[in-house]
């Protein structure tokens, strides 16, 4: 039977990987990208798919009830993918209501207007809502995150998105929507905005520029190749009963000092710089408030039931993620400077 799936957020870094897996892996779906296109939604991100016969892009906010609402309406989805969020804890910070307005409020019109359709005829229906570590706070030296990990948001981009799991659980429970959730550590890879850390310093080596890293750099993260991101919300979106949560990450904790050390030793040997040359752009800068010391994902529980591992190591998916960004240099001057704009007018006018 043909499924009709709405993925929102599919513009943006991992969006664009999702929407490409399905895009790519089931020809037989109708793949819908509901996005907005803010500074981080890039379209150039899917040119490879804009064609394709099962692709539709649809420009649209979901804070928009009644758009939502039309949209789901008009095209009767079978699934949604909910990836749309406000993301970045800096931007959170100096613009808190942004994020509720996004990741609250936009989640819980998803919700209301999925409800609406399918007015309690649940089945073959699906509400995947993807989420972050971020939601259960900080850890010390030891342990990991599981899914059974109480929630302890630090930041108002984090609070945001433990709100909105609350929302999507909560519809689960009082109107018997089938929901699964999805939390993943940090991602990186091919198409990453640069204002995050590993696009911003691969920009910032190219272009000899300083590479600000905050407080003393051992604030430690576990780091998520996207295309294997991709893959396993593939994998528990078709697989994974409901109801149920995964927690998604890469086994690669590293301290930011260390991976920006990986990078500079990899970008000089990729660049023919002699070793050392990047390492001397490091930068220490003032630490941002509520900064969490370190986060690690258990994802045992999605390998063991699902099957799911990581394809790469963290030293191979940052060499190709540097090949990829030193062979789209295009694509990465036209995010810095704006230019992808023209693109859309081109494109979408």
């Amino acid at each position: 039977m043909k499924k009709t799936i709405i993925i929102t957020g599919g513009a943006g870094f991992i969006g664009s990987h999702v929407v490409r897996e399905f895009v790519l892996n089931y020809p037989d779906y109708k793949i819908i990208n509901l996005d907005v296109l803010t500074y981080a939604g890039n379209l150039e991100n899917l040119r490879d798919i804009e064609n394709k016969p099962n692709y539709q892009f649809i420009k649209a906010n979901i804070t928009d009830a009644d758009k939502v609402q039309e949209i789901f309406t008009e095209h009767q989805p079978d699934g949604i993918i909910h990836l749309a969020a406000e993301s970045h804890v800096d931007r959170s910070i100096s613009h808190p209501l942004e994020f509720v307005m996004t990741n609250v409020i936009g989640t819980v019109n998803l919700l209301n207007a999925a409800k609406h359709i399918w007015q309690d005829n649940y089945e073959g229906k699906r509400f995947h809502h993807v989420s972050t570590d971020e939601v259960f706070g900080t850890l010390g030296e030891d342990g990991f995150f599981t899914e059974e990990t109480s929630y302890d948001p630090h930041s108002p981009y984090s609070a945001s998105k433990a709100s909105s799991d609350h929302f999507v659980r909560a519809y689960a429970d009082t109107y018997g929507m089938p929901v699964v959730l999805t939390n993943c550590s940090n991602n990186y890879g091919p198409n990453h905005f640069p204002e995050k850390l590993i696009p911003l310093c691969i920009y910032n080596i190219i272009n000899n520029k300083p590479l600000p890293i905050y407080g003393n750099g051992k604030y430690t993260r576990d780091w998520l190749y996207v295309i294997d991101h991709a893959k396993a919300i593939n994998l528990v979106f078709h697989k994974a009963e409901n109801n149920s949560s995964y927690n998604v990450g890469g086994f690669n904790e590293w301290k930011n000092i260390d991976l920006v050390t990986e990078l500079c030793r990899q970008m000089d040997e990729k660049l023919g710089r002699e070793r050392g040359t990047s390492e001397q752009l490091i930068t220490f800068v003032q630490d941002r408030p509520g900064h969490d010391l370190r986060y690690a994902i258990d994802a045992t529980k999605i390998k063991e039931e699902l099957g799911w591992t990581p394809s790469v190591t963290f030293e191979q998916g940052l060499s190709k993620t540097i090949d990829w960004f030193m062979d789209n240099q295009e694509w990465l001057n036209n995010v810095t400077s704006g230019d992808y704009k023209k693109y859309y007018e081109k494109q979408y006018s």
